[in-house]
């Protein structure tokens, strides 16, 4: 009976110990921050989080946090990673420890602080907020920014370097070198170097659990370097210029939000320099991009 009595003491303690979990969390250092439907600055506003709000934190990309938010529809919103500090939430043992420390009895004209939701979906600390514990380093979120990588398509079938910034708002640049080769059926060759800076332009970010996909459309001018060899002949080069517009869109996957796979279909406007070699005229190609930053 007594070793029965004792089992039944251990599997309580076991089951009745507190378990510590740690969430992230962003304390709003701003006046007040926008809480938005989508990441993205012209998404719609849902809300508003005062200085001193503390919102638990469910995803981060890029420049912004989806954070927990429940007046709406789907129970969260998106805010900007600079309006506030980013660190770890004091673990659950940790709170229970510190309330228990705490006298039993408070005077009733100091209720305890609570977080109240209006209406409007503005959340508010009432009464005075005690600090919260925060970690002593924040989390490093990947920022889209600037990206190297690899190009592989065009007008004609070329492999070629690639390099992509983005500012923080819906304007990027893009810089693309590449080489093309080909050779017509009395075995002559043409090889052409093609420099493509371009203006991009987001419309705006679209996310889920596990894809982040941006959209986007661009258009720059072409520089062209060709040369034709002729089947037992003299090489002849010749340059031109052009221009491109295209379209199309760049994800990444939640588990490596640094690598950007992205395909673009566009027209480029330009006279090739050597008859029966044309480089001009649709285009589709597919590259990849590591954001270093």
């Amino acid at each position: 009976m007594i070793r029965h009595a004792a089992a039944i003491v251990v599997a309580l303690c076991l089951f009745t110990a507190p378990v510590a979990a740690q969430n992230t969390e962003i304390t709003i250092n701003a006046a007040s921050a926008s809480v938005h439907k989508s990441p993205s600055a012209g998404s719609p506003v849902i809300g508003r989080a005062n200085r001193g709000t503390t919102l638990e934190v469910t995803r981060e990309v890029g420049d912004w946090v989806k954070v927990t938010w429940p007046s709406a529809a789907d129970g969260s919103g998106y805010v900007r990673t600079n309006a506030g500090s980013i660190g770890k939430a004091a673990p659950v043992a940790a709170r229970a420890a510190s309330s228990a420390s705490r006298p039993a009895a408070q005077p009733a004209s100091a209720p305890a602080p609570r977080l109240t939701t209006s209406a409007n979906a503005e959340p508010q600390r009432v009464g005075t907020v005690p600090p919260r514990p925060q970690s002593s380093s924040n989390i490093s979120t990947p920022r889209h920014q600037i990206g190297l990588g690899a190009r592989l398509g065009g007008s004609a079938l070329g492999l070629g370097a690639s390099a992509r910034a983005w500012s923080r708002g819906p304007l990027g640049v893009q810089f693309d070198v590449s080489r093309f080769s080909q050779t017509d059926p009395t075995s002559t060759v043409m090889t052409s170097t093609q420099f493509g800076p371009s203006a991009l332009y987001t419309f705006g970010d679209r996310i889920s659990d596990y894809i982040w996909l941006r959209p986007y459309a661009g258009a720059g001018a072409t520089f062209n370097r060709s040369t034709m060899t002729p089947f037992g002949g003299l090489p002849v080069s010749d340059s031109n210029a052009g221009f491109q517009a295209f379209g199309g869109g760049e994800f990444s996957v939640a588990s490596l939000p640094q690598l950007a796979v992205s395909a673009d279909m566009g027209y480029h406007w330009f006279e090739s320099p050597f008859a029966g070699h044309e480089l001009g005229g649709f285009s589709v190609s597919v590259a990849a991009h590591w954001y270093i930053k």
